[in-house]
């Protein structure tokens, strides 16, 4: 499990439930690294400023973590975490890698605008 203050996704069934039942998803699948704990430490952040949006984690080498690391968006990526944002149940944006808190938010502006 990863040590953060996000909720953690830990089952399909959990992660299907999350993008069923909120508008607004940012999931990140990774592990404790350099590259993840920074934008974990973003959305802890973030939960505050943006309570329309269910900020997740999971875990990337979990067995449900499939659902994260076979999406199309996410064929290309080679650095961890992978980073996903669903509107309505459906991928709108998917990074990899570090992304800065300012990354971060444009793309929470852009899709999930209030």
């Amino acid at each position: 499990m990863l040590m953060t203050e996000l909720p953690h996704l830990e089952t399909e069934a959990e992660f299907n439930k999350t993008i069923e039942e909120n508008e607004n998803v940012m999931v990140c699948c990774g592990r404790m690294g350099p590259m993840c704990v920074p934008v974990y430490e973003s959305m802890e952040e973030l939960e505050d400023e943006y309570p329309h949006v269910k900020f997740v984690d999971m875990d990337f080498d979990i067995p449900s973590a499939h659902v994260i690391r076979n999406l199309p968006e996410c064929a290309g990526f080679m650095g961890l975490p992978f980073t996903v944002y669903y509107k309505n149940g459906k991928v709108v944006k998917a990074t990899s890698s570090l992304q800065s808190m300012d990354q971060i938010t444009e793309i929470l502006d852009e899709e999930f605008a209030k």
